[in-house]
């Protein structure tokens, strides 16, 4: 292995010589290399991982605070699936679109607990990162955070159509419109994740977790994503809009209305197109008391995603090598050379060149919340009673029922009754074929019985006289006739 000195070449402290590394192998692009005029245009390297000389010491694992805001919220998401797939409706009010963007959200936390339990090295050799060709953990969570990020978009769009239609124009979502988003909602992704990764790659940018490279990034996925995502936070807008307008004109209309509150909510039909403003406020405003999660959901995760996406394609941009970066980053890198390498006294250069830690951050933070959100705008107290009932009807308690009769009885000395004669019933033997009634059984009389059984007479001779018949009843015996008197 070469020493730091034969890899430094004719390169200064804390550079690296980009002609002893080999062309291949890595994500060469991410190289932050340039040439030196003074040492007749060699080329030379900041060692890798690049956030290392921009930030200050401890940058990398202050990002893996976000890895473990992903791991609570991958749990309280794994919580919300299973309420949905095993609790009964009447607890979770489960839909398909609240499971597909619930699912979405998983995909894109397990983009940030795989890195955190594989630690895996961001970098190839000492100039060059990784990326998904040279290593298995980056292309899993690149793979999972592209499509994580377009299911999440792509649902949220589809619950913002369908919260539209159900508003403003008094569609109710049927069959045709589930298909459609399931096709839709799933088909886009992985469209969209095999031409990202097909197109432009993934590599170790900053922290642990692999995101997206610059090359044609902004055509195959920031572009359409923020595409999508503006579609939807136009519905909703628009949604919003339509709300506020009914319900300024239910103010401004005085004509009575025949349709009482009290009644059922109105079906989705033709007829309701001419109701009156008021009734349509009623009517929106039912509506709205059902899908006001849904549209905060939708609210809070597209402003996510715009956040991200803006601060993401601004740091990509700030960092590619060009003549405008190297302007910018001369005083930067002269003072690195100066301090040999001592990075604590060239920071303040870096202002204007990378976004502040703040910001990179909160970004990575900001990305875990999604499992928070959907937690608290699609689950509901009702899951927890319906787990306590599930679990109680699953194990219940083995326990005998005692009436308080007859523990009373029990304790009673002078109550208990015991048979004076006390007798084994014995089962038959199961190796036998005798039965429990085959066999004459004996039989005991009791002490206190006064009586014993007899055995049948064998002659069927009857005398009434022998009787207490009276007269008519012989007479009706012998066949004669008898007067009284």
């Amino acid at each position: 292995m070469s020493s730091l000195s034969d890899l430094r070449g004719l390169c200064p402290a804390p550079f690296l010589q980009e002609s002893v590394f080999p062309d291949t192998g890595g994500f060469t692009p991410g190289r932050f290399c340039m040439p030196l005029p003074d040492l007749h245009n060699l080329t030379c390297c900041l060692p890798c991982p690049l956030s290392d000389w921009a930030y200050s010491d401890g940058f990398e694992s202050r990002t893996e605070i976000a890895n473990w805001v992903n791991v609570a919220a991958f749990i309280l998401s794994v919580y919300l699936i299973l309420s949905f797939a095993i609790l009964p409706v009447k607890f979770t009010h489960r839909h398909y679109l609240s499971v597909c963007l619930t699912l979405g959200v998983v995909f894109l936390e397990l983009a940030f607990i795989i890195p955190q339990a594989a630690k895996p090295d961001q970098c190839f050799n000492e100039i060059t990162p990784n990326d998904m060709h040279s290593s298995g953990v980056c292309a899993v969570s690149g793979a999972f955070l592209l499509f994580g990020g377009w299911a999440i978009v792509i649902w949220v769009f589809c619950r913002a159509l369908a919260l539209h239609l159900q508003i403003c124009w008094e569609v109710v979502p049927g069959d045709k419109f589930f298909y459609t988003s399931l096709a839709f909602g799933w088909g886009i992704p992985i469209v969209g994740l095999a031409l990202t990764l097909s197109l432009t790659g993934v590599s170790f940018r900053f922290g642990n977790v692999c995101h997206i490279n610059h090359k044609d990034a902004l055509q195959d996925f920031w572009g359409p994503l923020l595409a999508f995502a503006a579609l939807g936070l136009v519905l909703q807008f628009i949604t919003i809009g339509y709300c506020v307008h009914v319900y300024m004109k239910s103010i401004l209309d005085d004509k009575p209305t025949t349709n009482d509150s009290s009644q059922a909510p109105p079906t989705y039909s033709n007829s309701m197109r001419t109701v009156s403003a008021r009734q349509t406020y009623r009517r929106v405003k039912r509506v709205v008391q059902l899908q006001w999660r849904g549209a905060s959901i939708v609210l809070v995760i597209t402003a996510e995603v715009v956040f991200f996406s803006v601060v993401f394609v601004s740091m990509d941009n700030s960092t590619q090598i060009n003549e405008q970066l190297l302007r910018k980053a001369t005083p930067w890198l002269n003072c690195l050379a100066l301090a040999q390498g001592d990075k604590t006294k060239c920071l303040s250069y870096t202002k204007g060149l990378v976004k502040s830690e703040g910001v990179v951050l909160a970004v990575l933070i900001i990305l875990g919340l999604s499992g928070f959100w959907c937690l608290m705008f699609l689950g509901r107290w009702s899951m927890t009673h319906g787990w306590i009932e599930f679990l109680r009807n699953k194990f219940p308690r083995r326990k005998e029922f005692v009436s308080a009769d007859a523990r009373r009885l029990s304790t009673d000395p002078h109550r208990v009754m015991t048979n004076p004669n006390p007798r084994t019933v014995l089962s038959p033997d199961p190796d036998t074929k005798q039965g429990y009634f085959d066999s004459a059984q004996a039989y005991i009389s009791p002490v206190s019985s006064h009586s014993s059984p007899r055995s049948p007479s064998r002659s069927h001779n009857w005398n009434p006289r022998s009787t207490f018949a009276g007269p008519a009843e012989v007479g009706k015996e012998t066949g004669t006739k008898t007067y009284l008197g």
